[in-house]
């Protein structure tokens, strides 16, 4: 039987209207930075501070302890900030800010150089290492050691993920600094750039990096503390969304300044 062409086409019609809202409602692929979703107008900010707080260090009678514990308390509180990243700390000491702050934390033990370095004068502030405090729950985490450093103190890396779907970073890199090419700093600058590059989240970094040049991967941006007034230029803050404003704030208990970031990060 011949069917009728204007019935064809009617019929033709009817199912290209049906198909159309789910070819619309699908939409183009949704952007994205570095692999990781774009963003969607979610703040963030990230605090970095090196605390100096193991009692052996030559910058440790200026911190006037426990006045550091104090003005990290501070900072963190009136900049509001999402998440912070601590080197030089002690364990017993960042578990005092966390509980001041209301934050999460992980910490990462840092060994001088096959065992736990025990925090002094006073004692009893727990071991010596790096931490990450976040407003959100902290849901894992890692850290590793470099394969090299210089001098006795083992340099470490740490990430945590956070219950928001944003990782942060953080480290404190070997002192032989970036002007041989063959330096612990250098290789150790090398291997952070590889673990940022892994990760899966939208990712954020605070460190005292003892350097000048970035260790930051291709896609993120790299803020750096050059208007310090102390030991300016050798803290940077890294991240892979967003577009960051970067604020300094004259640390008055520590030898290098506060870093405050602020960007956007997409919503979990």
């Amino acid at each position: 039987m011949n069917t009728p062409r204007s019935l064809v086409v009617r019929v033709l019609t009817a199912l290209a209207l049906i198909a159309l809202p789910a070819l619309t409602a699908a939409g183009p692929a949704q952007a994205a930075t570095h692999g990781k979703p774009a963003q969607v107008g979610a703040p963030y900010s990230l605090l970095q501070m090196n605390l100096c707080l193991s009692g052996g260090a030559r910058c440790y009678p200026g911190t006037e302890y426990p006045k550091i514990l104090d003005e990290a308390v501070e900072r963190i509180q009136e900049n509001d900030v999402n998440a912070v990243t601590f080197n030089e700390a002690c364990s017993g000491d960042v578990e005092k800010i966390a509980e001041r702050t209301g934050y999460h934390m992980r910490f990462a033990t840092v060994l001088y150089p096959t065992d736990p370095y025990r925090c002094k004068t006073p004692g009893g502030r727990g071991v010596f290492g790096n931490a990450v405090l976040t407003k959100d729950a902290i849901m894992s985490s890692q850290d590793g050691a470099y394969s090299r450093w210089n001098g006795s103190e083992q340099r470490r890396w740490l990430c945590a993920t956070t219950a928001r779907g944003v990782d942060v970073c953080t480290t404190h890199l070997s002192t032989d600094g970036e002007a041989d090419p063959a330096s612990a700093n250098n290789l150790q600058c090398g291997e952070l750039r590889a673990v940022l590059e892994s990760r899966a989240n939208p990712t954020i970094f605070g460190g005292d990096m003892n350097r000048q040049a970035s260790c930051a991967p291709e896609g993120f941006w790299t803020l750096t503390d050059d208007d310090a007034v102390q030991l300016p230029g050798i803290q940077h803050i890294y991240g892979d969304i967003g577009d960051p404003t970067l604020e300094i704030e004259r640390a008055t208990y520590t030898d290098h300044d506060v870093m405050i970031a602020r960007t956007v990060i997409p919503k979990p």
